[in-house]
């Protein structure tokens, strides 16, 4: 294992009941001006709003709400709340929804701090931000496990670039799995997949044997898997719902990444397709991975035939790509770039401007070049 310097910074509470028990209490050493961030409306229709609102106001804080936030949340968006936080001095965010608000927020809170152009500071000059505003998160749908770390995935319109950046974690994340009972099934499955994902592209990052990451990893993933397959028969199955909860968590609160390198290629092309597209992430991600997987698996056959066995009790690499594959289409989710729900319809010419803009990583089973790329999502046409 390489070294490492790890430290968790979010405070989980989580089960039945946990905003209405801890919530109060967690806001409890925060000044009284408070940013209630949200989505769509959606909180307001299944009284997830009125309980948030009835601890604001038990709990003494003014709230100033700051709503709309997009699922592929935009760097415009993340401005428009920083202004608003400066304006009424807003002392915490809170973030009520999922890994989109929860997104937005972290980089708003950055920017409320300080003159300077985040993206600018961030990608041009690689300087993290010095000072932020404390934040916390209520998850209403669990999958990207944003709620248990510093990074924000921003889509850049102007730029037509969707990356990390970087703020601060979470002071604390509120998961109460019957907050996501009112998803639509397919966003649940979707975000099920993305915590997949994680796992994944953590687990296929480090050729070392024996990594103890390798083996959670691979706990993660599989019980993802069963998870999935438990609400593919039960939607309203909440013991499964409670385990993708905290699967989510597990897949991104760091302890996969310790001491090892990653992948997360997939996560690349899907973000600048994304980008282009504005596609739902996990559906893009369900996409891509087959694709990428035959590409990528000669560089660590050891690993993906292990990867078939414990996840999917198969026995070479081929037949772990093959399962996951069939995996996909057993959830319902997209197996071909025309399936997905897009702003710009998917051509060729489009993907040969994702492929080329795409950023390439360089720690996975296989270092791809553009044209390479460009293959990958013609396969997925």
């Amino acid at each position: 294992m390489q070294k490492f310097v790890y430290e968790y910074a979010t405070k989980v509470y989580f089960g039945k009941g946990a905003a209405a028990e801890h919530l109060e209490e967690a806001l409890a050493p925060y000044g009284k001006n408070v940013m209630l961030a949200y989505g769509g409306g959606s909180i307001k229709k299944n009284g997830i709003y009125e309980e948030i609102k009835g601890i604001l106001k038990n709990a003494g804080k003014e709230v100033t709400e700051f709503s709309g936030i997009m699922s592929n949340p935009t760097y415009a968006k993340v401005q428009e709340g920083s202004a608003l936080a400066r304006e009424n001095n807003i002392d915490f965010i809170l973030a009520v929804g999922g890994g989109s608000v929860a997104d937005c927020c972290k980089i708003v809170a950055a920017q409320a701090k300080t003159d300077e152009d985040i993206w600018d500071m961030e990608m041009s000059r690689g300087k993290a931000p010095a000072e932020v505003l404390p934040m916390g998160a209520v998850v209403t749908a669990s999958g990207t496990g944003a709620e248990m770390n510093g990074g924000a995935v921003i889509t850049n319109e102007e730029m037509k670039i969707k990356t990390g950046l970087f703020a601060a974690p979470p002071k604390f994340a509120v998961l109460d799995p019957q907050y996501t009972r009112s998803l639509p099934s397919m966003q649940v499955i979707s975000g099920a997949f993305d915590t997949l994902s994680h796992a994944m592209e953590t687990y296929f990052g480090s050729s070392d044997r024996d990594n103890v990451s390798d083996d959670v990893a691979l706990a993660i993933m599989k019980n993802t898997v069963v998870n999935m397959k438990r609400l593919l028969e039960d939607i309203d199955d909440m013991e499964a719902r409670s385990n993708l909860m905290w699967d989510s968590a597990m897949a991104e609160n760091g302890i996969l990444k310790v001491g090892r390198a990653t992948d997360f290629q997939a996560h690349q092309i899907e973000h600048q397709l994304g980008a282009y597209t504005d596609c739902n992430h996990g559906q893009g991600l369900a996409v891509i991975h087959p694709a990428y997987y035959r590409h990528a698996a000669e560089g660590a056959k050891e690993k993906f035939a292990r990867f078939a066995s414990e996840v999917f009790g198969k026995e070479t690499a081929e037949e772990g790509i093959e399962a996951l594959e069939k995996f996909i289409s057993q959830c319902g989710l997209p197996s071909k770039l025309g399936q997905l729900r897009t702003k710009r319809e998917i051509t060729p010419q489009l993907l040969r401007e994702v492929a080329d803009s795409c950023n390439i990583i360089k720690t996975g089973p296989k270092e791809l070049t553009h044209d390479e790329i460009y293959q990958i999502l013609m396969e997925c046409l």
